[in-house]
C-alpha cells in the first residue's frame, strides 16, 4: 500500500495538513466573499462586482477572475435568481471547471510509470523550495516502492549541490553530481545513464534556477534536454515547474519566463501554508493551461501532496467552524 497517498487517497493526517496548510488562503477568500454577499437576498449586478475585487484581492488574477465573473453573469442570467448560498455552490463549480485542465490526470497517477526509467527535469528560480520539492518527492516515491535517482545539474551554485546531498541522504537514494561550474548536461546525461543501467524506476533532475541572462537559462535548459535525448528519444517525460504561491502575482511572471525557455507539462506550488494568496494556484492553471500536479503545505514530507483539485476547492469553499 502506498505511503503518504501519493498513489492513492490522502490519509486523515495529509487532508488535516491540507485543512491547515490552506487556512490563511480560505480566510482571506471567506473573508472578502462574505463582505461581497453580506446582506444581499439575491446576486445582482453590484453583487458581481464586489465579488470581482474579492477574486482579484485573493491573486486569483485578472483574467481568471474576470474569465468566473462572466460564467456568474451567464448563470444569473439563465437562473434570473440566486441567493448567496447557491453563488457559493456555483463557485466552486466554475472554480473546479478552471482547474481541470488534463482530464486524463488521476491522483492516484501523477505519472506514467509504464516508462522506465521516467525523467522528470524539474526547473524554477532560486528560492521557491524546487530542491526541497525533488528531496520530498524522492522520498515519496521510494516509499511508494519505485526506485529513484537524483541528478545535480544546477552546477551554477555549490550551495544546490550540497542542499540535494542532504535530500539525496534523507530519502536514501543515490545521486549523480560534478563540481560546481560543471557542464548541467553532462550530469543530465551521466544520472540517465545511471538510471539506465541500475533498472531505476524514476530520474529526476535538479536545474539551475538563475543564470546570467534569460537566454542563457533558456539555451541551458534547451542543451540539457537535447542530450538526454540521445539516450532517451522522448526525455523528458515531465518538466516541472516549482513555484512559490506566498509570491502571489510574482509566480505568474516566473511561470510566464519558464515557459518561453522549456515547455512546461506540470506545476508544483510551495509554500501555500504561509501565505493568504492560495488564490495563484487557480489563476496560473487556467492562464497557463497547465495542470498543477503537486502543491507544497508544510515542511514534513506528507506535506508535498498530490494535488486534488476537488478537495483543494472544497477546503477553500467549507464554513469555517
Amino acid at each position: 500500500m502506498a505511503i503518504f497517498g501519493l498513489f492513492g487517497s490522502k490519509s486523515k493526517q495529509e487532508r488535516s495538513a491540507l485543512e491547515q496548510g490552506l487556512e490563511k488562503t480560505k480566510s482571506g477568500i471567506f473573508e472578502k466573499l462574505a463582505r461581497a454577499v453580506a446582506g444581499k437576498s439575491k446576486v445582482d449586478e453590484n453583487t458581481l462586482d464586489d465579488i470581482e475585487e474579492a477574486l482579484i484581492a485573493s491573486d486569483i488574477g485578472v483574467e481568471t477572475t474576470l474569465r468566473i465573473i462572466e460564467r456568474l453573469e451567464e448563470r444569473v442570467s439563465r437562473d434570473k435568481f440566486l441567493n448567496s448560498t447557491e453563488l457559493s455552490v456555483i463557485l466552486r463549480e466554475e472554480i473546479e471547471a478552471l482547474l481541470n485542465i488534463d482530464e486524463n490526470f488521476k491522483e492516484e497517477e501523477p505519472f506514467d510509470f509504464s516508462i522506465k526509467p521516467y525523467v522528470i527535469m524539474v526547473v524554477g528560480v532560486n528560492g521557491v523550495g524546487k530542491t526541497t520539492t525533488i528531496g520530498k518527492l524522492a522520498a515519496r516515491l521510494k516509499a511508494s516502492g519505485k526506485t529513484v535517482i537524483l541528478g545535480a545539474a544546477d552546477t551554477f551554485r555549490a550551495a544546490a549541490i550540497e542542499q540535494l546531498t542532504i535530500w539525496s541522504e534523507r530519502a536514501g537514494v543515490p545521486i549523480v553530481k560534478q563540481k560546481m561550474g560543471a557542464d548541467p548536461a553532462s550530469v543530465a546525461f551521466d544520472t540517465i545513464s545511471s538510471a539506465i543501467s541500475q533498472n531505476i524506476d524514476v530520474v529526476l533532475i535538479d536545474t539551475a534556477g538563475r543564470l546570467h541572462n534569460k537566454v542563457n537559462l533558456m539555451n541551458e535548459l534547451t542543451k540539457i534536454r537535447n542530450v538526454m535525448r540521445k539516450i532517451i528519444p522522448d526525455a523528458p517525460h515531465e518538466v516541472l515547474l516549482v513555484l512559490d504561491g506566498s509570491t502571489g502575482q510574482n509566480a505568474y511572471q516566473q511561470a510566464k519566463e519558464f515557459t518561453k525557455a522549456t515547455d512546461v507539462t506540470a506545476l508544483a506550488v510551495t509554500k501555500l501554508d504561509g501565505t493568504a494568496k492560495g488564490g495563484v494556484v487557480i489563476g496560473i492553471s487556467d492562464q497557463f493551461r497547465i495542470p498543477v500536479k503537486f502543491i507544497g503545505v508544510g515542511e514534513k514530507i506528507e506535506d508535498l501532496q498530490v494535488f486534488n483539485k476537488k478537495e483543494f476547492v472544497e477546503s477553500l469553499f467549507t464554513s469555517q467552524k
